[in-house]
């Protein structure tokens, strides 16, 4: 516990964050601004109905390339808090987590700082193998988002934070920049599911300048897990 709260307060401190106040009056009992109107996606008839049936097809479906190095979703389904990334990072497959290393250890403070940790999400990638050169032709990211969006669908989270550009253009149909500092609510077959997009914790280590704008989009996660 104590472990916990110092690294979330390293987060705090390293996001510039000195005192427990929003920057604005914020209305916590207003309804939530809607968002650009995303298509809502019905599952095809030869898509899996179940969670184990998506975990089977990240296991072993050809599409995505070779089996070895495959990182299943992690953590709870129940949690009510899914996190989404485009893939794993290099080293990853070797320490058997997504996000790990030293942006792994980022993403541990982000999670400590909403009071949560990696047995208190459910985390998951669109491919759950690293494409060799961190990139994949567009006919074959087609596929692996439909299986993504379904695999959100049937998860059904009350929050869907979705982690980096890759992630939020699959989801939000736009870029990181433009879809950040709203939530965004999104029909995946049948399922209402809030999305909230921010930074992958590999661009913060890169640009740890914009951890204050990341503390941003997790006050705004707290604010719709509240609800």
């Amino acid at each position: 516990m104590i472990a916990d709260v110092l690294s979330a307060a390293d987060w705090w401190r390293a996001a510039g964050v000195d005192a427990m106040i929003g920057e604005e009056p914020h209305d916590w009992l207003a309804s939530p601004k809607p968002s650009a109107a995303v298509p809502t996606l019905s599952r095809p008839a030869n898509v899996p109905d179940s969670l184990e049936a998506i975990a089977r097809i990240y296991a072993t479906d050809d599409m995505f390339g070779p089996v070895a190095g495959r990182l299943l979703p992690q953590g709870s389904v129940a949690s009510g808090l899914m996190l989404m990334t485009d893939q794993p990072e290099q080293g990853d497959a070797e320490a058997g987590q997504i996000v790990s290393g030293e942006a792994g250890r980022l993403f541990d403070r982000m999670l400590a700082a909403i009071g949560r940790d990696r047995a208190a999400v459910y985390l998951a990638t669109v491919t759950p193998v690293r494409v060799p050169g961190g990139r994949v032709d567009a006919a074959r990211l087609a596929q692996w988002t439909e299986v993504a969006r379904h695999h959100v669908g049937l998860a059904a989270p009350r929050v869907l934070l979705l982690l980096g550009d890759a992630a939020s253009r699959a989801f939000l149909g736009t870029g990181l920049v433009e879809a950040r500092g709203r939530a965004h609510f999104l029909n995946l077959g049948g399922a209402s599911v809030t999305a909230i997009a921010t930074f992958h914790p590999r661009f913060l280590l890169q640009q740890p300048a914009r951890k204050a704008d990341a503390w941003r989009d997790l006050r705004l996660l707290l604010g719709e897990l509240s609800q």
